[in-house]
Order: structure tokens, then C-alpha cells, then sequence
């Protein structure tokens, strides 16, 4: 009779030490989307009947604007997150996985960074 455990089975498979990181990540960045989320909903739902010089002039607020921009960066964060996630998990080969996720990336911050800047154009008129 043999006692070994199947720690051997698991050597070699993988490091187990980024996978709070991410989890918790997405968690955080879960979190902070409801509130930025549904104030911005109720913003938009306000502002769909206000003509377009009102809409500009409440972007133009501080706070408007920094929420907006915390609301851009916390949505294409937990967006390329998830993404990761559903690309590691189903992309059979490495090569075109690790392409996948460096073009996700990328798409991220560039969607992000044009976001932004669209923000601080109409912010800093």
C-alpha cells in the first residue's frame, strides 16, 4: 500500500497566487460600479427631456466629471477582468489566448483613455 497524496498530480500545474488578486479585483470593481451605475442611469433619465446646452453645463461640474471618469475606468476594468477570465477559460491554445488578452487589453485602455478624454473636452470648455 502507497501513501502518497496527489500533491504530485498538482506540481508543475500552475501558481496559485494570482487568483485572489483577480477575484478580488473584480469584486471591488463590482462594487463600485452599483452605485456609479445607477447614479448615472438616474442622471441620463433626468437629462433625456433637457436640452443640450443644460446636459454640457452638468457635465461640466467637478464632481460630474471626476464620477464620470471613476465610472469609465471601474467599468472597462471589470469588463476586460471578466473578458480575462472567459478568454483563459476557453481558449484552447496558449499562443492565441495571450494574443487575445493583449488585444483586450489594449482595446481597454484605449476605449478608456478616448472616454476620458471625451469627458475632459466637454469638462474643460
Amino acid at each position: 500500500m502507497r501513501y502518497e497524496t496527489n500533491f504530485h498530480k498538482a506540481q508543475g500545474l500552475g501558481s496559485a497566487k494570482s487568483g485572489l488578486h483577480h477575484w478580488m479585483a473584480q469584486r471591488i470593481s463590482a462594487i463600485a460600479l452599483i452605485p456609479l451605475s445607477l447614479w448615472f442611469v438616474g442622471a441620463f433619465i433626468l437629462l433625456l427631456t433637457a436640452p443640450f446646452d443644460q446636459a454640457q453645463q452638468w457635465l461640466t461640474s467637478p464632481w460630474v466629471g471626476t464620477a464620470v471618469i471613476l465610472l469609465t475606468l471601474a467599468m472597462f476594468y471589470h469588463g476586460y477582468l471578466g473578458m480575462q477570465v472567459i478568454l483563459e477559460d476557453y481558449v484552447p491554445h496558449t499562443s492565441t489566448r495571450w494574443s487575445l488578452i493583449l488585444l483586450l487589453k489594449f482595446l481597454s485602455a484605449v476605449m478608456a483613455l478616448l472616454t476620458i478624454l471625451s469627458v475632459l473636452k466637454i469638462f474643460l470648455r
